[in-house]
């Protein structure tokens, strides 16, 4: 009987293809391949390859691989985080496997290992294979599996895909692991992100990645990079096209009904619910904004990529820009769509792909099918009108743009967001950020700020909403100076879910939580040592442990705008992952008075304005010229108007907004838990908290156990204790607090 098999794609045998590759590598891509040769002639070494999102990093080191390793029969272990780039490496192996790249030999083995369904698993490695593409979790969760097919080799090729990530624990894991087993590992670390030079920036990443090419001179124990190439080098060489940055509010709220199944699907899964998929597609007025926004700017947006969240989606927006005189059609990657019915062959896809190349289309819709792999030329612009909170999604959609004028592409790449209200439950990425730190793609500081007012009104939209909310009391809001309610700066970081999704956050930083964040971010070691956390990935009873701890040491007492407890729980999910604080950056060179509404609502106030006046002047401010910051930072009129009510409301009727000195009953007071404290009194709360650290104090500066007497320089290691329990009738007062170190209080509690 005969066992019936199947053809798998994670597997297999490249034999050389014949002919010519007729991609032919850039110039800087030629530039980074030799400076790896230079490398390349060391017995072992760890460097960093840069080339920015759309520089062709993957086809450049798959290329050089194919000829530098395993044309002369070195193994080669390329890993990577996401499932999408793993399918990208094998892709680009397969297609540039080149009889003249690979003379010497008849053909090599590969292997793609993941929890992927469509991928193979870690016992599967056979001796005999020669490339392995491996996700970092499968591979750093089966290190032994590794041990036959490392069996023997003197020199090996381990790369790392996205490799400012690379300073994860468990890619260390591996690295380390197979160094223990190879005696020359050659580690290239492949990003688009760059690297910073200075020694105190550096970091882990800088003691990973040692060696580099300087003055086309091999360096060791030094920055370590090759080659690197800047994101305005190639705009300013035409190869990519300049990134501009629009961003349109819906109006639409999503967040509100959120439970936390759903919440989970998005965050983890990238999948937005059933239900809020329809609403998406359904709603009306969003799907018209879309259809306007393109209409207006059609002569600058030119052919244009749109981006659904589903079938259903994509059907309407075809039919609202048809309705528009806009020639559009759809595509989309299954064949048959569960829900709507709808079939959709190969063959018509690549009809209607095929019609949007030859400019019959103007604008192509699709539904998870155009993100990589596809080439359009013409693109001159992507619109995103489907969230996502990957990184490497938003990579994939934006990059469908950036091709310049030298690869047959367009000068300018538009990269349009339509931003919905999700009452800032999700970590959705803002492509901005995909360029964070290598975004000097211009040197007009006018443009820089422009792009940081943007970030900034992202993180806005929740705040604005609920002003205009009747329903919600925010006189507490209202009552601070407008312009201590813009943020000074922000933490930007990314860092891995335990499956693989890469999450992007700006955690904006203000006036009221700058002293709490500086604090929190020196103590953050101390932190992880207190609670005995080693984990890549925190447990989520610990994680919101060590949340109630930052909250109870250095978020307590009065902070308006106040901190986001999530905030802080992803800053500590990073620090689990890399053992390094996220960066800060500033936003000092904005311009704050140009977004006061307090300064425009004295003007009104003094010029003594009636309503028509006052509504003709704030639509004259509102109407001027593309650089207007209010608009960017409003992002809608509505918003804007609101607050400048508010402001003029102050001056009109400043009893409504002044101190209103309640005396709480002490009693009512001192029978609750310094956490409820907090919520009636938070000055209150941190005065006890204090207090009760500042009765522990020892004449050294550090801080006693009451119990067990450890002491500590930090405050983290302790919580504030009560003398005599509450439930035997003790009381939240100065005299009954005292400071425990946690193993104390633990004791405490269970006896």
């Amino acid at each position: 009987m005969m066992t019936e098999r199947k053809e798998i794609t994670s597997s297999g045998w490249i034999a050389p293809r014949s002919g010519v590759n007729d991609r032919v590598p850039y110039e800087h891509q030629k530039k980074a391949m030799e400076c790896m040769n230079r490398i390349n002639a060391d017995t072992d070494f760890s460097t960093l390859v840069v080339l920015p999102t759309g520089g062709g990093k993957t086809y450049t080191a798959a290329l050089w691989l194919l000829h530098n390793a395993i044309d002369r029969h070195k193994k080669v272990l390329w890993m990577a985080h996401r499932q999408l780039l793993l399918d990208q490496a094998a892709e680009a192996f397969q297609d540039y496997a080149y009889a003249e790249t690979i003379p010497h030999i008849s053909g090599f083995r590969y292997r793609i290992v993941s929890g992927s369904g469509n991928h193979g698993r870690a016992i599967d490695i056979r001796p005999d294979d020669d490339l392995l593409i491996v996700s970092k979790d499968s591979i750093g969760r089966n290190l032994s599996a590794l041990d036959e097919w490392l069996s023997g080799e003197e020199e090996l090729f381990l790369v790392v895909d996205e490799a400012h990530h690379s300073t994860a624990k468990t890619y260390r894991r591996v690295i380390d692991y197979v160094r223990s087993k190879v005696p020359h590992v050659k580690l290239i670390g492949l990003t688009a992100t760059p690297f910073r030079t200075a020694e105190e920036e550096q970091g882990l990443l800088g003691k990973i990645y040692t060696d580099g090419v300087k003055n086309d001179m091999v360096v060791h124990n030094d920055v370590g990079i090759t080659y690197q190439i800047s994101l305005k080098d190639l705009i300013s060489r035409r190869i990519l096209a300049k990134p501009v940055f629009e961003s349109y509010q819906t109006d639409e709220q999503y967040g509100q009904d959120l439970g936390l199944e759903a919440w989970e699907s998005i965050q983890h899964l990238d999948t937005l619910p059933e239900d809020v998929a329809r609403k998406i597609a359904e709603s009306i007025p969003r799907n018209r904004l879309i259809v306007d926004t393109y209409k207006k700017g059609q002569a600058k947006y030119g052919q244009t990529i749109v981006f659904a969240v589903d079938v259903n989606h994509a059907i309407a927006l075809n039919t609202q820009f048809r309705k528009a005189g806009i020639a559009s059609d759809y595509v989309v990657s299954s064949i048959r769509d569960a829900a709507t019915g709808v079939t959709v062959s190969r063959e018509d896809n690549e009809r209607k792909e095929q019609a949007y190349r030859n400019g019959k289309l103007q604008v192509l819709i699709n539904v998870n099918i155009l993100t990589e792999g596809v080439d359009f030329p013409k693109t001159g612009t992507v619109f995103l009108a489907r969230p996502t909170v990957s990184t490497i999604l938003m990579t994939q959609m934006v990059g469908r743009a950036l091709r310049g004028p030298a690869a047959g592409g367009t000068d300018t790449a538009y990269i349009v967001s339509f931003v919905d209200d999700w009452d800032e439950h999700i970590a959705w990425v803002n492509p901005e950020s995909l360029f964070d730190g290598n975004n000097e793609f211009s040197d007009d500081m006018a443009e820089r700020i422009q792009r940081e007012i943007r970030m900034i009104s992202l993180s806005k939209i929740e705040e604005f909403a609920s002003m205009l909310d009747s329903s919600i009391d925010t006189t507490a809001l209202e009552k601070v100076p407008f312009t201590q309610r813009i943020p000074v700066g922000m933490y930007a970081f990314s860092y891995l879910e335990e499956n693989g999704m890469d999450l992007s956050c700006q955690v904006m930083v203000y006036n009221s939580t700058a002293e709490a964040y500086r604090q929190m971010m020196e103590d953050l070691p101390a932190l992880f040592t207190a609670f005995g956390a080693t984990e890549e990935y925190l447990p989520k009873n610990v994680l919101k442990e060590m949340e109630r701890q930052c909250r109870n040491t250095y978020f307590c007492g009065e902070m308006i705008p106040p901190y986001s407890a999530d905030d802080v729980m992803r800053i500590l999910k990073y620090y689990a992952q890399y053992e390094a604080a996220p960066a800060f950056y500033t936003f000092d060179h904005i311009d704050r008075s140009r977004l006061d509404v307090e300064i425009i609502a004295k003007h009104i106030w003094d010029e003594d304005m009636g309503r028509r006046k006052m509504a003709e002047y704030l639509d004259s401010l509102w109407a001027q010229g593309d650089d207007n910051l209010l608009r960017l930072f409003f992002g809608r009129k509505s918003y804007f108007m609101d607050q400048v009510d508010i402001e003029v409301r102050k001056l009109a009727h400043p009893d409504l907004y002044e101190e209103k000195h309640v005396t709480y009953d002490t009693k009512a007071l001192e029978d609750l838990p310094l956490y409820e404290i907090g919520k009636l009194d938070p000055q209150r709360e941190k005065d006890l908290r204090d207090g009760a650290f500042a009765k522990a104090q020892t004449p050294q500066g550090t801080y006693r156990c009451a119990c067990c007497g450890m002491e500590s320089a930090s405050r983290i290691p302790f919580q504030v204790d009560h003398i005599l329990p509450m439930n035997k009738g003790g009381k939240s007062v100065p005299e009954n607090l005292q400071i425990l170190c946690r193993s104390c209080n633990g004791r405490k509690g269970d006896q």
